[in-house]
Parts: C-alpha cells; sequence; structure tokens
C-alpha cells in the first residue's frame, strides 16, 4: 500500500470514529459519509475498514436500529414510517422486523395520543374530521387498522 492510499485509509478511519463518536450510524451511512469525503479510497478497502469498526464493536446496525427506533417513537412515527426509514439507512428489513416486534410499544396507545395530541381528546362524529385525522396518523407511519380502531373504539 503506497503513502497516499494508507494516509487516505488512515482519514477515513478518523472520520469515522468523528462521526461515530457524534451517534450511531448504519453501516451504509457511514459508508456514504465516508465515500463523500474520502474519494480516492477504493471500495474494497472502505470495505475493510466497515468491516473492523463492526468488529471492534464501533458500528452496529443492531444498536443503531435500536437507538433510531427509540427515538423515532418519541418523536411520535409509527411503525410503518420507522420500517421505512431504516431500510432507507441500509439496515436489512429482517433487522427490522425483528426489532420493531422487540419493542414494547403499544402502538395503538401511540396513535391515540398522538391524535389527542393535535386535535383534541373529543373523537369526531364529523367524517370529513375524521377524514383528517385520519390522514395525519397515516403520514405519521401508522396502520390503517390502527387508526380505523382509534375512531371505532372507545379509549380504555
Amino acid at each position: 500500500m503506497d503513502d497516499s492510499a494508507a494516509s487516505s485509509l488512515q482519514a477515513a478511519y478518523q472520520q469515522a470514529i468523528r462521526l461515530l463518536a457524534q451517534r450511531e450510524h448504519s453501516r451504509q451511512e457511514l459508508a456514504t459519509k465516508i465515500s463523500r469525503r474520502q474519494t480516492e479510497l477504493s471500495a474494497e478497502a472502505l470495505d475493510t475498514l466497515l468491516d473492523e469498526l463492526e468488529q471492534s464493536g464501533y458500528l452496529d446496525d443492531a444498536r443503531y436500529t435500536e437507538m433510531f427506533i427509540r427515538s423515532a417513537i418519541a418523536r411520535g412515527h409509527g411503525p410503518m414510517k420507522i420500517s421505512h426509514a431504516l431500510r432507507d439507512k441500509g439496515v436489512d428489513e429482517q433487522q427490522v422486523r425483528a426489532a420493531l416486534a422487540a419493542t414494547d410499544t403499544d402502538w395503538l396507545e401511540q396513535a391515540r395520543y398522538q391524535r389527542a395530541k393535535k386535535f383534541g381528546t373529543e373523537i369526531p362524529v364529523d367524517f370529513k374530521v375524521r377524514a383528517r385525522q385520519s390522514r395525519f396518523l397515516a403520514g405519521r407511519g401508522y396502520f390503517m387498522d390502527t387508526i380505523n380502531a382509534i375512531f371505532n373504539t372507545a379509549s380504555p
């Protein structure tokens, strides 16, 4: 390995550590950020670097997924929105499903809370108002079954 490649690899490693010190990243997200700045770094060298970071425990998609889900739930996002966002970040779909299933989140209660926070506690009778509130919840990433349950059952 020549000096420029070694220095490029060292710079990429330092950049990766800096990024991971700020927050968790998925493997794909970190690879994208590093390759933007370290353009002379080969794809093989980048893969090797990412493998080393995973083996040392600095980079972990499972840990990233858990952190992302906790954060998204706190922001009021539903399971569909969370799932799509994680897949866009390069997290494996099976890993996303497993992580969402492992959360002890009551999605119906989450959706009820988000609806009440935005529109008040009274369930509307008017179809247009219900449709607007349903669109809001769908945009937050809740399933239609969950949304319909809010309007068709009394809250506990």
